[in-house]
Formats: C-alpha cells, structure tokens, sequence
C-alpha cells in the first residue's frame, strides 16, 4: 500500500512511497557504518542527557549502524535499534558483538514504528528520525511507543549550523523533494520540536551542542564522505556532470568558512539541538 501524507498548504495527499525507496537506496548507498564511527560521542552524550537507568527499555528509531542502540547497552539496558537498512542493521549487529553486548536489531520505519503503545521507557534517535519524510507521523510515532513518564531524546542538525547549511548548499542542485514534505532540518529548530511534540510532552528541554569534524584537511573531509556518505554520494551522482566542480567548490569553501584549526587540518563545529522530552 502506497504512504501518502498531506500537504500543510493544499490538503492534498501526496505519494511518498517512490520517494522512501530513494531514501532507503540512499542510506544504503556507501558506508555509512564509516561515518558513524566517527559520532559515536553524539549518542553517548544523548544517554546521558535521558539520564538512563538500567534494565530500562529503550528503542533507538533510526539506528543506522547502532551508535546509539550500543551506547543504551553500553548502560545495562534493554535495548532494541529499529532501521529500514538492512545492510546498516547487520553491521550493528557486527559492532554490538565485537563489544559482547546484546542489542535487538530490527527492521522498522520511523513512521511506522512495529510495538505497541507504551511499550518503552525511552525512545532515542540521533540524527535519524529528522530524514522521515512525513515528520508529524513520525513524531506521533515517537511519542505513541513511549511510557507516560517515558523520556524521548533526540539529536537534530540545526539549520543554522555547519551540516545543515552543507545540506542547503548541496539541495540547490539537486530535484527538489516531493510537494509538502517539510527539510529534515527543520527538526533542529525549537520551534518545530514544540509543534511536533510539545502536546504529548509534559517538559521539554533542549540543548545547542557541537559535534567537532577532524580531517587532514577540507579536502580529506570531502574525499570521504564522497566515498562513503550515501546523500553525498547520490548526490554527485545526480547533479549534471558540468555542475559537480562548482558544487565541490561550493561545498569546500562553505567548510573552510567553518575551520577553526588554523592550520591546514580541519576543526568544524557542527552544531546540533539535542532534545529531551517527559511524556505526558
């Protein structure tokens, strides 16, 4: 059966099936188990952020490769990592073995997530749930699986900062996505969360936090996520041949407007929301 979702200006339902295989396809794209090796620090702050207990039931929505889903057991708790990337599931399963850890990795849509209500204490996703495209089933999605009294935590790009101004940068030459379906940014923005979950919550925090990249150099940084980060792989593959160069152009002098490191390497604050919502 087709996913369809409705835009906020039309009321018109829009197919977004095709669309969701393209992302699958994406993500599926490279190696994405190499760039998150690289954020690991990401879902080990965010467990700490939920303040964990362990033995409790967690859920990581979006796992990818598992950062999250292993920083969670890496706490003694019950932990599942649902993602819609099977190549992506079996290398957490891979990494939660090599660290002798159990971790229930399964099949699964943000916006579709398959347990029942109430069924976790905490729900988690670190820069996963953000890329659903219908953010307001996906969000109830989050909310539905949750406890009363259950915390959410989620890590979001802001718009503002390095990743999602990269990710403006590269959309300009790209087709744009289906009508009505909202940027994955706009989940790093406060006022987004609150309308996306503020009604089911009883207290919501957030945070502004850096993720630091460190490469050799700009061009050391492009180099491997051109070989290994699927939307930037799909990306150059997409853009018409005579417009690649001046998207790395682009793109390359947006991280060097970024650099910190004064000197040939590269230092790139990446700034994140991080999320830590109460269910009502």
């Amino acid at each position: 059966m087709a996913t369809t979702t409705t835009t906020p200006t039309t009321g018109s339902a829009v197919d977004l099936g095709a669309f969701k295989e393209r992302q699958q396809k994406t993500w599926a794209t490279g190696d994405f188990g190499m760039i998150a090796t690289a954020i690991v620090i990401v879902g080990e702050y965010l467990c700490e952020a939920v303040d964990l207990r362990a033995g409790q039931k967690v859920i990581d929505v979006a796992t990818g490769s598992g950062n999250t889903a292993i920083a969670a057991a890496r706490r003694n708790c019950e932990v599942t990592g649902i993602d819609f990337v099977p190549a992506l599931l079996e290398r957490g399963r891979e990494r939660a073995e090599a660290e002798r850890l159990h971790v229930d990795f399964r099949d699964g849509d943000a916006e579709s997530i398959p347990f029942g209500d109430a069924s976790f204490d905490v729900v988690l996703s670190t820069f996963g749930v953000m890329f659903a495209p219908d953010q307001e089933k996906a969000a109830a999605e989050l909310l539905r699986v949750c406890r009363p009294g259950g915390r959410i935590g989620l890590a979001c790009w802001t718009p503002e900062g390095f990743t999602g101004r990269w990710f403006r940068a590269s959309s300009k030459y790209l087709p744009p996505p289906p009508e009505g379906v909202r940027p994955p940014i706009q989940w790093g923005t406060e006022e987004r969360v609150r309308e996306l979950l503020g009604a089911g919550v009883s207290s919501l925090r957030m945070n502004r936090r850096d993720f630091v990249f460190r490469f050799r150099s700009p061009e050391d940084w492009l180099t491997y996520f051109k070989k290994y980060f699927g939307p930037t792989i799909r990306a150059f593959e997409t853009v018409a041949p005579e417009k690649r160069p001046e998207m790395e152009r682009e793109i390359l002098d947006l991280a060097r407007s970024f650099n910190t490191s004064g000197d040939d390497t590269l230092v790139v604050p990446a700034e994140y929301l991080e999320v830590v919502a109460v269910r009502a």
